[in-house]
C-alpha cells in the first residue's frame, strides 16, 4: 500500500511518464537499433492519443509537438552517440531556440514518425531539423528547428571526432533567416535593459 501512495506522490509532483519515456527511448534505441552516423536521419514513431489532444479531441495539441520533439532529440543523441562524446568533455546540451511551423494536425488515433536530422553546426551549437510525418500518407504535418547550446565545451572540435563531419554543409538559407530574426531579436532585448 504504501509504493501505491509513493507511486501517486511522484505522479502528483512530476510527471513521471515523461521521464519514462525519455529512459525507453533511450534504451530502446541503444538495445535494439544500430549505431548512426552524426550526418544521418534518426526516426522514432508515436501515436497520437487521448494525451495528446487538444480541448476538442481531435488532434494533437501545440504544445505535444514541442514534449515528442525532445523524445527524438534524446534518441538523436543517444543514437550517434553525440552526448556521451559532449559529456566526456564536462559539456552539456541545452535547448537555445525552436521553432515549430504547422502544417496540418495530427488527428487522434494516428501513428506518425519523427525524423531528427543535423543540418548545420558552429563553435557553440548545433542545429537539428526534425519532421513529423503522417504513416498513413507520408505527409508532414509539422517542421521544427531547433538550436541545441552545447555548453562548457567547442562543438567543432567535438564533431572531428566523427569522420563524417571533416567537411561542414552550407548553412541552410532558411536556416540564416532564422538565425537572424534571432540576433533581431536578442538586440532588441540588450537595447530594453
Amino acid at each position: 500500500m504504501s509504493w501505491l501512495v509513493v507511486l501517486l506522490i511522484l505522479y502528483v509532483i512530476w510527471d513521471v511518464n515523461y521521464f519514462i519515456r525519455c529512459v525507453f527511448t533511450v534504451f530502446a534505441g541503444r538495445l535494439f537499433q544500430r549505431k548512426r552516423k552524426v550526418t544521418d536521419t534518426t526516426t522514432i514513431y508515436g501515436l497520437c492519443t487521448s494525451q495528446d489532444v487538444d480541448i476538442f479531441i481531435r488532434h494533437m495539441n501545440n504544445a505535444r509537438y514541442l514534449r515528442e520533439l525532445d523524445f527524438a532529440r534524446f534518441h538523436f543523441y543517444a543514437l550517434t552517440g553525440l552526448y556521451e562524446r559532449i559529456r566526456d568533455r564536462r559539456g552539456g546540451a541545452v535547448q537555445g531556440a525552436s521553432s515549430v511551423r504547422y502544417r496540418r494536425t495530427i488527428p487522434i488515433f494516428h501513428p506518425y514518425k519523427i525524423q531528427t536530422k543535423l543540418v548545420w553546426w558552429d563553435d557553440k551549437a548545433i542545429y537539428l531539423e526534425q519532421q513529423f510525418v503522417t504513416l498513413s500518407d507520408g505527409f508532414v504535418r509539422a517542421v521544427a528547428m531547433s538550436k541545441q547550446n552545447i555548453t562548457n565545451c567547442n562543438v567543432l572540435e567535438v564533431l572531428k571526432t566523427y569522420p563524417e563531419t571533416a567537411q561542414r554543409p552550407e548553412k541552410p538559407e532558411e536556416l540564416k533567416l532564422w538565425l537572424d530574426a534571432i540576433e533581431l531579436s536578442s538586440q532588441k532585448l540588450r537595447k530594453d535593459k
